[in-house]
């Protein structure tokens, strides 16, 4: 995995804001900072690469619900920050330079598509109606997001997820724009047979709240 490109970073954070309701990122302190306000959240800064700007960042911040994201392995965000800060999870961003073909349906599913504002929502249900697999999906500056990808636990291991991310890529506008997705270390696995590489760590550090 090489150095993350910043312009493509930026154009999935303000994708994921697009797709989650949130503000726009803003540039601060070297990297972006979203302003999420939310319980657990309360703002995340992203840094496609190391500097001077994190390192102060770390030192300033003393709350916690501040999510600091480093484009690099978790062990060089640690190294950056005050020991009050501790590793919450080390994930990863991954591309999809060559998208399969569509996988067609098990039989008993059905899959719909709808759009809220830019936002591309697909869904897919079983032959009782129930939800078996649901995601999202921005086109932004040159990236083509993934996001909120689920199958439910019942309905695993049929290529739902393969059919429910075929459609959401079918309504990419541009050739050009990137696909593009963070995942766990387990999810990450699964992208990977779907034709997914590792593009860059994507590690997060929090302060623990007291409890």
């Amino acid at each position: 995995m090489g150095p993350a490109d910043p312009a493509l970073v930026e154009a999935w954070l303000t994708a994921r804001s697009i797709s989650r309701g949130l503000p726009w990122p803003v540039a601060d302190h070297g990297g972006l900072r979203v302003d999420s306000n939310q319980l657990e959240e309360h703002r995340r800064y992203i840094f496609a690469e190391p500097g001077e700007g994190l390192r102060q960042l770390g030192a300033e911040v003393e709350e916690p619900f501040v999510h600091i994201k480093l484009c690099r392995p978790a062990a060089q965000l640690m190294g950056l920050l005050p020991d009050r800060w501790k590793l919450l999870s080390d994930h990863f961003m991954l591309v999809w330079d060559e998208p399969s073909a569509a996988v067609s349906l098990p039989d008993g599913y059905t899959l719909a598509v709808a759009y809220e504002g830019d936002v591309v929502v697909a869904t897919i249900n079983d032959a009782a109606g129930e939800l078996a697999a649901y995601g999202r999906a921005v086109e932004h500056g040159g990236a083509f997001i993934f996001d909120q990808i689920r199958t439910e636990e019942a309905h695993r291991r049929r290529g739902l997820g393969s059919a429910l991310m075929g459609a959401l890529l079918s309504t990419r506008k541009s050739s050009a724009s990137r696909p593009i997705l963070t995942a766990t270390h387990d999810g990450r696995a699964l992208y990977h047979r779907l034709g997914f590489r590792d593009y860059c760590h994507w590690p997060t550090a929090v302060i623990p709240a007291v409890a």
